[in-house]
This record gives structure tokens, sequence and C-alpha cells, in this order.
């Protein structure tokens, strides 16, 4: 039986057991979210020992050079010493600022330590008090080492209701990431851009749309944003003053309650997608039908870029 070495304590891994399960049956206060290996929250670095490939997919080359691993998809095969992921993979932050858009989502600004080498679209986990972990896009970033982010209140949500309700300005915690390749690259300005996506996944939409817009993109971006009723839309008046400012940015947001599911609404619109970039966000199921909609309309698959989120 394989055992981990962390924090000077020795800890068996029963077979069929993942290194997180084991620590967190040891009572080990360990940062996580998904469990699955999608979110990243729980990463942590092998000092000793070999960490089997699967735990290790997704993550950087320079992350997997240095150890970095998720020891929630990881089942060792051998004895592990392991630490948490400090160094590269995460920098201490604190609240900026803390902003209602609707009843249920705010804008949180994060001021880093130090630069973080992320893009707009792509999404870190938020650490507090060191276990406590869970996964956001990034909407925007700002040469003051600043991420914004968009958090949508989840019932009975730990982390969503302490942002909503009890975050302030100066408050500590952890970023680990980024993780992702949902954002935008320069190459082909005159690329049509379609994007879409409902509730908060918004936020990395937001974030490639103005890095697409401050790179110079010319050709045609289209965003498609749905919400259940009409209070779940938000920054309306901002993307449509948006549309106003830039000619080839245009914005249709959805009350799918009345105009019906988000695919059904784009390809009213766009029928044909052929030689378009896609980015799409949201739910798991809501992402997996708009990439097969989006696909079969003609984009190809190299070409759409999804993000699918978890409860967060």
């Amino acid at each position: 039986m394989p055992e981990i070495r962390y924090q000077e304590r020795l800890y068996p891994v029963a077979p069929g057991q993942s290194v997180l399960d084991a620590l967190l049956t040891a009572g080990v206060e360990a940062a996580h979210s998904c469990k699955t290996g999608v979110c990243g929250a729980c990463m942590m670095q092998a000092t000793s020992g070999t960490v089997p490939e699967r735990a290790r997919y997704g993550l950087k080359d320079s992350w997997q050079r240095q150890g970095y691993f998720l020891p929630c998809v990881c089942l060792p095969d051998s004895d592990l010493t392991i630490a948490r992921a400090d160094g590269a993979a995460t920098c201490a932050a604190s609240i900026g600022a803390v902003e209602r858009l609707s009843p249920d989502v705010v804008r949180v600004r994060l001021v880093c330590d130090t630069a973080l080498e992320s893009r707009a679209g792509q999404y870190v986990s938020l650490v507090l008090g060191g276990k406590l972990a869970r996964c956001y896009s990034i909407a925007g970033i700002s040469e003051e080492r600043e991420l914004e982010l968009h958090v949508r209140r989840v019932p009975g949500g730990q982390m969503s209701g302490w942002l909503h309700d009890e975050a302030q300005p100066g408050d500590r915690a952890e970023i680990t990431g980024p993780y992702g390749d949902c954002f935008y690259v320069a190459g082909q300005p005159e690329q049509p851009l379609l994007l879409a996506g409902t509730g908060t996944g918004l936020a990395p939409l937001y974030g490639v749309i103005r890095d697409a817009l401050r790179q110079g993109h010319t050709g045609p971006i289209h965003l498609f944003h749905g919400a259940a009723t009409e209070g779940g839309l938000y920054l309306v008046n901002e993307l449509r003053q948006m549309a106003e400012t830039h000619t080839n940015f245009e914005y249709t947001p959805a009350v799918l309650q009345k105009d019906g599911p988000i695919e059904n609404v784009l390809l009213a619109r766009l029928p044909r997608l052929s030689g378009w970039r896609a980015f799409v966000c949201g739910g798991p199921a809501a992402v997996q039908v708009l990439r097969k909609k989006i696909f079969l309309a003609g984009a190809a698959s190299r070409d759409i870029y999804a993000d699918a989120f978890l409860r967060r």
C-alpha cells in the first residue's frame, strides 16, 4: 500500500483511493472543489516519487517539470512526498472591491501581490483559509495586477456567500492557476468570432471580447448571452454601449424562458458558421449542446473553445 508523506506525517493510500481522498479521510484540511481533475483547486507538488501521467494531464509543461499534479485524480503506484502548490503556481492576493451587478451576481476585483501570467477567459482557483477553494473565470486583467471575477450566489455556497455578504477590501486570499485555453489569440484579425454562454458564463466571454477589441480584431464579433429570466442578465447597458462604440461587435441578450434555448437563439441569427471561431461557456450540459450545434453549423472543431462550469 503506497504512503504519502505530507507535512512530516505519513498517510496510507488504499487501493483505488486518490491522494486527495486519503488526506481528507485522515482529517487533513486540503483545498479542493470538483474532485474530478477539472478545476485545479487541489493542485499540489510532488517533491519525491513518481506521479501517474493522468494526475498531470492538462497542467502547463513548466508546472509539470516542477512536480505539480492534481491529487484528486492521482492513484499512486508508489510512495510520494508532497507539499502545497506554492511558488510559480500560486500567488497571494487581496480583495480590491466587490460591486453588485445583479441581484445574485457580484463583480470581485482581486489585487495580486505579484504579477500573474494569465489571459482573460482563463480561470483561477480562489482559495480561502488554505482549504476552501472555488474556480472562477477571469473577466478582465488590468496592468495593476488586478483580476476581475463575476460570482453568482450559489444557495448554501460557502465561497459565494462570503464574497457576496462578508468580503471587504483588504481581505486576503490565495490564487492558484490560471487554467484553461478559452482565451483570444491574435493572428487572424478578420476571422468572425462567436461567443455564447449563460449565467456567469458571460465572465470569460466578456474578457475575450475586450481582449480581442484591445488587440485590434477587425472581423465580426457576436455575443449571445442567455439567462432564465430578464433579471438574470447583467452588464446589459455596458455591452450595448460597447456595441455602439465598436461597429464590428454585436450583442444579443436572450431570456431563455421566453426565447428558448440559447443555441436556438444563436442559430436563428447565424445558421451557417463555417470559418467562425467560437467560444462557449456555461454549465456542462449547455456547453455540450452548444459545441455540437456550432460544429454541425459548420465551425471546425479546432476553432471551438469551451469552458464548462461546475458549481462555482
